[in-house]
C-alpha cells in the first residue's frame, strides 16, 4: 500500500477515498455476520438441538475476542489499523464460509472464536478509523449512511435468501459458503485498491482518562443491553413462534429496509438535536420496546406485536451511533483508537458472562430476561441526561460545571 495522507486524498479519484472504503467496508461486515446471525438460530435448532442454555454459552464464548479488544493496541504497533481492519475482515468471511461444517457445540464454539476475533478486531479499528478520517462537521450525516449501506448490504443478502431458500432448495453450508466468500473477496480489493491513509498520530499505549468516564459508563451500558436483544429476541421468534429460515430472513428483511430507510434521517437528526436529545429519544424507547417484549411472555401478545417490537428495537440501536460523535467531541485526537480499543472492552465486559446467566433465567423464565433488560435501558437514560447540549473538550458531561 502507498502511503497517503487525509489532505492528499481528497484530490483522488472518489473510488480511492477514505470515505469509499468505509463505504465499501461497512458493506462487506453484515454480507457475512449478518447473513450468519440471521441462519443461526434455525440452524442450531433444526440441525444441533440447541436451547437457551447452548446459545447462552455460544454467544458468551463469541463475546470473549471483544471483552479482549483491548488487545488491538498490541497489534496496532506493528500492523497499521487500516491494514488491521481489512484482514480482520478477511478472517471473519473465511470462518462464516465454514459455519456449516462444524455441526456441534464443540465445532461451532471453534469457528465462532475465529469469526468473532474478525469481527470484534474490525469493528473496534472501524470505529477508530471513522472518527479519524470524518470531519466533526459531516460526521453524523456520513455515519448515517454508513449504516444505511450495511443495512442495504444486508437486504440484498436476505433478500436473496428469501426467494431462493425454497425455490433453489439452499443448504445452509451453500449459503454460509457464498456470504463469507463474497465478505473476504471485498476485503482483499480494497486491500489492493486504495492507498494506506495517514491520520492523526495515535497513542500506542492503553488510554483511560478520568474526563471519559461517561462515554466509558454508556459504552458499558449499551453492551450489557445489547446482549439480551442479540441472543435472544431472534432466538424467541424461533423459539416460541416457530418462524422457519425465509420467515425469520423475511423478518429481518423488513428490518434492514426500514434501517436503510431511516439511518440517513437518523445523521440529519443528530445534526439538529444533538448527542443528548437523541441518545434520551433512543433509551426511552428502548425501555418501553423491552417491557413490551415481556409482555409477549406475560400476557401472551403474539407475532405481529413480537415482530414489530423487533423492528423498532433495532431502529433505536441505530442511534447508537450519537455516542460515537459524542466522544469525537470531546476527545483529543490522539486517543481515538486507543479509546476505541478500551472503550470496546468495557462494552463487552458483561457480555461475556450476561448471555450464559440469562441463558439459565430464560429456562425459568423468559419474560424475567427482558425486564431485566428494560432496567439496563432505564439506566442508560438516567446517563444520556448528563450528556452536555453541546459537549467539548473540558466540558464532557453535565456535571463539569461543578468541578
Amino acid at each position: 500500500m502507498v502511503s497517503v495522507d487525509l489532505e492528499t486524498a481528497k484530490s483522488l479519484p472518489v473510488w480511492r477515498r477514505p470515505t469509499t472504503l468505509l463505504l465499501l467496508m461497512a458493506a462487506a461486515m453484515p454480507i457475512a455476520f449478518a447473513t450468519w446471525s440471521a441462519l443461526l438460530n434455525n440452524f442450531v435448532i433444526e440441525r444441533v438441538g440447541f436451547t437457551g442454555v447452548e446459545i447462552g454459552w455460544l454467544h458468551t464464548v463469541r463475546e470473549i475476542p471483544g471483552f479482549l479488544a483491548v488487545g488491538v493496541i498490541a497489534v496496532i504497533l506493528f500492523m497499521r489499523e487500516q491494514v488491521l481492519a481489512l484482514f480482520s475482515l478477511l478472517m471473519l468471511g473465511a470462518a462464516t464460509a465454514v459455519t456449516a461444517w462444524f455441526p456441534s457445540l464443540g465445532g461451532l464454539l471453534m469457528v465462532t472464536v475465529i469469526s468473532s476475533i474478525g469481527f470484534h478486531y474490525y469493528e473496534t479499528v472501524n470505529q477508530s478509523l471513522q472518527l479519524q478520517w470524518l470531519p466533526k462537521d459531516r460526521a453524523p450525516q456520513v455515519l448515517g449512511w454508513l449504516v444505511a449501506v450495511g443495512s442495504a448490504a444486508s437486504l440484498l443478502s436476505y433478500g436473496v435468501v428469501v426467494a431462493t431458500w425454497d425455490l433453489l432448495d439452499l443448504t445452509y453450508n451453500t449459503v454460509y459458503m457464498i456470504s463469507g466468500g463474497v465478505c473476504a473477496l471485498i476485503a482483499a480489493y480494497c486491500w489492493i485498491a486504495f492507498p494506506k491513509f495517514e491520520g492523526d498520530p495515535q497513542e500506542r499505549r492503553m488510554v483511560l482518562r478520568r474526563r471519559y468516564w461517561l462515554y466509558y459508563a454508556l459504552q458499558f451500558m449499551s453492551g450489557s443491553r445489547r446482549q439480551v436483544f442479540l441472543v435472544f429476541a431472534a432466538f424467541m421468534m424461533v423459539e416460541r413462534f416457530g418462524l422457519k429460515v425465509h420467515e425469520v430472513t423475511a423478518l429481518f428483511l423488513v428490518n434492514y429496509i426500514a434501517n436503510m430507510l431511516a439511518a440517513p434521517l437518523m445523521g440529519r437528526a443528530l445534526t439538529l438535536w444533538g448527542e443528548r436529545n437523541v441518545l434520551i429519544f433512543e433509551y426511552l424507547g428502548l425501555t418501553a420496546v423491552f417491557m413490551a417484549y415481556a409482555g409477549i411472555y406475560f400476557f401472551d401478545w403474539g407475532v405481529v406485536l413480537a415482530a414489530t417490537l423487533y423492528v423498532l428495537d433495532h431502529l433505536f440501536f441505530a442511534l447508537a451511533f450519537a455516542q460515537k460523535t459524542y466522544f469525537q467531541k470531546i476527545a483529543d485526537p490522539g486517543d481515538i483508537a486507543p479509546t476505541a480499543a478500551v472503550a470496546f472492552t468495557i462494552n463487552h465486559i458483561a457480555a461475556v458472562f450476561l448471555p450464559a446467566l440469562l441463558g439459565y433465567l430464560w429456562i425459568v423464565s423468559p419474560g424475567m430476561v427482558f425486564v431485566l433488560a428494560a432496567a439496563m435501558a432505564a439506566v442508560s437514560l438516567c446517563l444520556a441526561f448528563l450528556i452536555p447540549r453541546h459537549p467539548v473538550k473540558g466540558f464532557e458531561t453535565a456535571l463539569s460545571a461543578f468541578r
